[in-house]
């Protein structure tokens, strides 16, 4: 059903008429069903139960897609009207709904995506509508509140409390917040707050619940736009006028200005009335991307990922249902806010692996950006320079348009890529940055220029080993080794996050002092970088070392205002961060993404590897990579090395291609965890014999075996992996396959369909 263009107040119940009026004042669509009072409707509620729940209509009747509250047993719950009554119950026994909540109801669209996307994820439908509902006090009327804003008044008397709550309010740039909100950010008392409301400097005032944003200008001048820029800008203002589907692969080198381009695509979407959605992979990338949308449009768009207070969540909440939030810029589950009509998506950075949701509802944003797309008519973008094989493939076949950005924008060149062979490097121990490298740091210091060394390890040391009895200090509750955080002073499990401190004796042999580190990580890095360089400023970018989000992101823009001579960081410095004086990188084992069995191993080696080097030489003065490799002849560091991207793509697809595996191919994992390491063994090899449903489909099922982290949490995990060809209609006979058999209550069963990882 095509999405409701005119605007209304979706914030009112409603009263009971079944007129065009009533549906107006009720916020449903044109056409949505209506059910008077006591007419038996079916609703779908966020329990984990395997049906519908047959209610009768509240007073004043409802229409298909409203919120409701409903009685479960003693407790009142969230449900959403799917339907008519299936009648199976005596309407007699019928409880009625509670009440309608004031929420804008799910459109037709929306209801359409949870569906399919359920049935391609094989998850069950409340937990779906969950993702759909993530708005604190869902249904509270939209009274007037006090809130909080930053003043233009200054404090007589300046205090580091007043300093941190004053620096909450202009990060987020005057948004308003509730008293209590605002002194949690801040971590301060409330009492500071109400200084500051004395003082000026914060006011304080009535203001409706749920504002509409700030409108966006989408006939403000763009930046100047390169000949290319602006032919790629025309093609995707082209399609998005068009207003219905199609995907497009905006695929451009690192500083092409990918964003200047499809940023046009967003103005020509708000010039329609349509509503924008780009999605960004890292949310220390929010405050920049926010910036620019800001100076392109003249005002700040609404955002939705854990960085936002719960107030800002309600309000995008509504106002993306109510029309009143043209531009959203969130992580990946902002796909599930409810759009009134949504003419575009741009998913920025496609490739990233952080786009796959690994745990709960297990989807790959990417994809179902693609769904809702095709369901709701509107534009996809894809967007990066290393483009995921599913994407190359996709724009090779003819499914996707593609747009290609060749030279980066104004002077700023490639840079200049070589290998380091450390197989030739009389490197000492507990040294992992060779002299050809260090010289070249030290080169950029005396120039003034930044550098970046790279290593995809956090923490201190990967390893901690005794060398008294051999023992490795590893998670109590996970078959994972535990790793040295030296800054934090803790042992951390990543796998489950668990900490301790470090100890002075081992654990195993009782024996003091013989603990030691093994294998470098990017505070052992920082460590040896300090000692090398003695005088250069050293900053560490790892996720774990900052507390907040805003605190990272303010370490990102102190490195960019030149705040450190040397960078030393994980993969997240490779997202898409501008760093004009940063003119080296080197990566200090480029092999290190190649160890292992993974099936998209190269594909990720070589699309992290280009995207850390494009962090150099972003600005006028010419950047250099430098690979540090005991494997220069292989396959993908050449590939990285020559820059011949097509031809890597091509070599991987063929690879894909004969083994019959994504995007060739059809896989889904399954993973099986229970406290008793039998009990899980037992279930996977009965699945593994039952394995009728997926022989009929021509597919083959490879396992049970231990994951290769086999305890997380205390749970024991088992794996089974099965493959199919594309055509093979997998879902449906999963489904079949794993309904065979009866779980024991505290085993869990989850279906990952096409897995990113394999752990």
């Amino acid at each position: 059903m095509p999405p409701d263009s005119s605007q209304s107040d979706l914030f009112g119940a409603p009263q009971g008429a079944a007129g065009p009026d009533a549906r107006v004042e009720a916020g449903a669509e044109e056409g949505a069903e209506f059910f008077p009072e006591g007419t038996p409707i079916a609703v779908l509620t966020t329990q984990p139960l395997d049906r519908l729940l047959d209610y009768r209509a509240p007073a004043g009747g409802c229409w298909i897609g409203a919120f409701l509250e409903v009685p479960l047993g003693p407790r009142a719950v969230l449900g959403v009207v799917w339907g008519p009554g299936t009648g199976s119950f005596d309407r007699a026994r019928l409880r009625p709904a509670s009440r309608v909540l004031e929420a804008a109801p799910l459109r037709a669209e929306m209801r359409e995506f949870l569906g399919r996307a359920a049935d391609y994820t094989l998850t069950p439908m409340p937990a779906m509508l969950r993702l759909a509902s993530r708005a604190p006090d869902l249904g509270a009327p939209p009274a007037a509140r006090r809130v909080y804003r930053l003043g233009e008044g200054t404090p007589p008397r300046m205090t580091e409390a007043r300093e941190k709550v004053l620096a909450v309010l202009e990060e987020y740039g005057g948004l308003a917040f509730q008293l209590s909100e605002l002194a949690q950010m801040a971590g301060t008392g409330t009492s500071v707050v109400k200084g500051l409301v004395k003082a000026g400097a914060v006011l304080e005032e009535e203001a409706p619940r749920d504002m509409p944003f700030p409108r966006l200008d989408p006939s403000a001048a763009p930046k100047a736009l390169t000949e290319s820029q602006q032919a790629g800008a025309d093609r995707l203002r082209a399609a998005v006028a068009a207003r219905r589907y199609s995907t497009t692969l905006l695929r451009g080198v690192t500083g092409s200005g990918k964003t200047e381009v499809y940023l046009e695509a967003v103005a020509e979407c708000l010039a329609q009335g349509r509503q924008a959605l780009v999605l960004l992979p890292e949310i220390a990338l929010t405050g920049e991307f926010v910036g620019r949308v800001e100076a392109r449009f003249g005002a700040r768009p609404a955002e939705w990922h854990s960085g936002v207070t719960q107030t800002e969540r309600r309000r995008t909440w509504h106002m993306v249902a109510a029309g009143g939030a043209e531009l959203v810029v969130g992580a990946r589950s902002a796909l599930f806010l409810p759009y009134r009509d949504l003419g575009l998506i741009v998913v920025d950075e496609e490739h990233d692996t952080s786009y796959k949701q690994e745990e709960g509802v297990l989807y790959n944003a990417r994809d179902m950006a693609v769904l809702r797309a095709s369901i709701a008519g509107a534009q996809v973008v894809l967007a990066s320079a290393t483009p995921s094989l599913e994407s190359w493939v996709n724009a090779e076949a003819g499914k996707y348009a593609r747009i290609d950005l060749t030279d980066r924008f104004g002077p700023a060149v490639l840079p200049r890529m070589e290998a380091l062979d450390l197989r030739g490097e009389d490197m000492p121990a507990g040294r992992w940055v060779s002299e050809p490298l260090a010289r070249a740091v030290e080169g950029r210091l005396a120039r003034g220029e930044q550098s970046l060394l790279f290593l995809n390890r956090r923490g201190y040391a990967p390893v901690t080993i005794c060398r008294a009895c051999g023992h490795q200090i590893g998670c109590d509750t996970c078959d994972a080794r535990m790793v040295e955080h030296r800054f934090l002073k803790r042992l951390m499990c990543h796998q489950c996050g668990e900490t301790k401190p470090i100890p002075a004796a081992c654990p195993a042999c009782e024996v003091e002092g013989k603990l030691a580190p093994v294998g470098p990580g990017v505070e052992r890095l920082a460590e040896e970088a300090t000692a090398r360089f003695p005088r250069a400023r050293v900053a560490v970018l790892s996720s774990d070392l900052f507390g907040s989000a805003r605190a990272l992101k303010a370490e990102i823009a102190a490195i960019a205002a030149g705040a450190a001579d040397i960078v030393i960081g994980t993969q997240l410095v490779a997202k898409g961060h501008n760093f004009p004086k940063l003119t080296l990188v080197g990566v200090i084992d480029a092999d290190l993404g190649l160890q292992g069995s993974d099936l998209r191993a190269a594909e990720r080696t070589f699309q992290l590897m280009r995207q850390v080097a494009g962090r150099a030489g972003r600005a006028e003065a010419p950047g250099t990579a430098l690979l540090q490799t005991f494997q220069p002849e292989h396959p993908v560091i050449r590939a990285i090395l020559t820059g011949d991207e097509e031809g890597f793509w091509a070599a991987e697809a063929a690879e894909r291609r004969a083994a019959g595996v994504p995007p060739f191919g059809r896989m889904a994992g399954i993973v099986l965890s229970s406290p008793d390491v039998q009990e899980v063994f037992d279930l996977g090899n009965a699945l593994a014999r039952r394995d009728g449903p997926l022989r009929r489909i021509g597919a083959q099922v490879f396992g049970p075996a231990p994951a290769p982290i086999a305890r997380v949490r205390g749970r024991h995990r088992v794996r089974l992996l099965v493959k199919a060809e594309r055509s093979a209609p997998l879902q449906a006979a999963l489904a079949e396959w794993v309904a065979q058999v009866k779980r024991p209550a505290n085993l869990r069963l989850a279906i990952d369909i096409d897995p990113q990882s394999f752990l």
